[in-house]
């Protein structure tokens, strides 16, 4: 299957893309064995979460209607946004994967989901801090939390790409913003659940 899905990626994906898709794949494989979650299927998710990254916004946007996606304003004004639930379709439809689990990571790896599993959790946070995107002081600080603390590593990572999104002419999904706002109140709460314990 591996190697089906490499000669796929290599039609259909710019070799630097490849690179990152294979680094995210790794540090999915790391947070798993981390967290003892199955490697396979946080290898087989990190593989395949950006199957769609380069399809057409037509593409994409007509593949998420076919699915029955609910789109948004902001999805149909910025289709790129779709490309991780498309992933998801291509993996289900080329690649017959049908774990519920992998399906929704590869789903959930750009915009988050409040309550997602922790699977998802871990593409999510591999696809930003994977070593390949930079060696900065705040990213070296999010990677230590992504192997200490999946909820605090999730909320955290979503501010550090808000960042980047509030200094750049790009909408913001609500989705993700409501990723934000779950995972942080559920950090918030275990840290306070931990307190009074202690």
């Amino acid at each position: 299957m591996r190697q089906k899905v490499l000669a796929w990626l290599a039609e259909n994906v710019p070799n630097s893309r490849i690179n990152h898709i294979l680094r995210v794949e790794q540090m999915a494989v790391e947070l798993a064995e981390n967290y003892h979650l199955d490697r396979e299927k946080a290898a087989t998710a990190g593989l395949m979460h950006d199957l769609a990254k380069y399809f057409q916004p037509q593409k994409l946007l007509q593949m998420a209607e076919v699915a029955g996606l609910e789109i948004d304003e902001v999805l149909a004004a910025s289709p790129h946004l779709l490309h991780a639930d498309v992933s998801a379709i291509v993996a289900k439809d080329t690649f017959s994967v049908q774990d519920e689990e992998i399906l929704q990571a590869i789903a959930n790896h750009t915009l988050g989901r409040p309550s997602m599993g922790q699977l998802s959790c871990i593409v999510f946070l591999a696809d930003t801090l994977e070593p390949g995107r930079g060696d900065s002081a705040q990213l070296e600080a999010l990677r230590k939390t992504s192997f200490e603390n999946l909820e605090r590593a999730v909320w955290l990572t979503c501010d550090y790409t808000f960042k980047f999104l509030l200094e750049s002419p790009s909408l913001i999904h609500p989705r993700a913003i409501a990723t934000r706002n779950w995972f942080m109140q559920k950090s918030r709460t275990k840290q306070a659940i931990l307190s009074t314990t202690v």
